[in-house]
């Protein structure tokens, strides 16, 4: 009788922790991209072990419970998260008082990410609205001498000595560049809620976008979505350097687009904008330059792939990058081949014109003086503003 009563117990603690985790409709509010290669690791910190990383991100849509998946899936090792804890914080990064909650992992207070895998947090039940800030606060026990990472944050985040994850405000700071383990931030509404996926390189990651005040073109698109009362997430799935066809710092976007983008909870949409580092790179390398056909080939395989899951993918125009230091006369012809099927096709569903939303009306080959980033391959917040304003909002419906 001990042994039954002990059991029914075990059972209705495990059902008390997995509280709403009952809920069927997750759907991605937030989203980075992982790599592998630490390029910016030994710039942004030297370690990890008894260091608390704390990173701040903006989710797209609110719900009613929130759950975050870590992942360790680009590290050859297990890695070892000590406490976990998320808090609300206002428009300055300060955690609001009485929104701390501790993440749990099937109930237990920490957890260890198998090596090349994932763990996923229980569900959380925190009321958050569209655009809120969030602060996820890892205590790492252990070095990791390879983390699963995303170079490029384009918001400022912090790591300090020994287990700060219940500080208001840190002790020692030092200041991280870039993202780490954590890779997104899903909500729930008790129906279903779509998500948009921005996939592509550095222009959808955000490079030249002012820091901190989320004005990549997914984030400006996800305000226009609000703004016209569709409540549909965005997650950013841009990777700086990333190519359609050639693996690189990370996996080509084919490659990857599985990964990133399909198995994204409640993805109805993919935006493609993958191709100026295939033109770009090869050129600058002296390295054979794909041609219009192959690069075809490789959106075809990701429509193939996303139709086959039931998601429509939305192809976009590749910008203008004349004046880059990686431009070539051969790798604009391939462009403006490969930018005609884009418009006139009929296998994807649909297309954005990025490159007629930011190229200059007197020199199409370049990208506007007005949108220029300052290298002439990377838009400003003005050009990413043109970018989410090019996008007909009627391809969701």
């Amino acid at each position: 009788m001990k042994k039954i009563r002990f059991a029914l117990a075990a059972i209705g603690m495990a059902l008390a922790a997995a509280g709403p985790a009952a809920a069927q409709h997750w759907t991605r509010s937030w989203e980075v991209a992982m790599q592998s290669a630490p390029r910016s690791l030994a710039r942004a910190h030297p370690q990890f072990k008894d260091h608390t990383l704390r990173q701040i991100v903006r989710l797209s849509i609110g719900g009613d419970h929130l759950r975050l998946r870590f992942s360790n899936e680009l590290t050859p090792t297990p890695t070892r998260l000590g406490v976990v804890r998320i808090a609300k914080v206002d428009e300055r990064g300060t955690i609001v008082p009485g929104t701390e909650r501790v993440v749990y992992f099937s109930g237990q207070g920490g957890a260890t990410m198998p090596a090349n895998g994932t763990v996923l947090g229980d569900a959380i039940d925190m009321k958050t609205a569209p655009f809120d800030r969030v602060a996820v606060s890892i205590y790492f026990p252990d070095e990791i001498a390879a983390p699963t990472y995303h170079d490029y944050a384009n918001a400022t985040h912090w790591i300090a000595p020994g287990d700060q994850t219940a500080a208001a405000k840190l002790r020692d700071p030092s200041l991280f560049i870039s993202m780490a383990v954590l890779a997104g931030i899903d909500v729930e509404n008790g129906k279903p809620v779509r998500t948009i996926v921005a996939f592509g390189d550095s222009i959808t990651d955000g490079a030249h976008a002012t820091l901190n005040l989320d004005r990549r073109w997914p984030d400006l698109l996800a305000r226009r979505l609000q703004q016209n009362k569709r409540n549909i997430g965005v997650a950013n799935a841009g990777i700086g350097g990333n190519q359609l066809l050639r693996d690189g710092g990370a996996l080509s976007g084919v490659n990857r687009f599985e990964r990133d983008a399909l198995n994204v909870p409640g993805v109805s949409h993919v935006i493609v904008l993958e191709g100026v580092n295939d033109l770009g790179i090869a050129a600058y390398a002296k390295l054979p330059l794909p041609t219009s056909e192959q690069m075809i080939a490789g959106y075809r395989q990701m429509i193939a792939a996303g139709h086959a899951r039931g998601v429509k993918v939305i192809l976009a125009t590749i910008t203008p990058y004349k004046g880059a230091r990686y431009w070539s006369e051969d790798g604009e012809k391939v462009r403006q081949a490969v930018n005609g099927w884009i418009r006139e096709n009929k296998e994807a569903d649909g297309f954005v014109d990025f490159d007629k939303s930011v190229s200059d009306p007197a020199n199409p080959q370049a990208i506007a003086k007005q949108f220029n980033g300052t290298d002439k391959l990377h838009p400003n917040d003005q050009g990413f503003l043109a970018m989410a304003n090019a996008i007909n909002l009627n391809l969701f419906r």
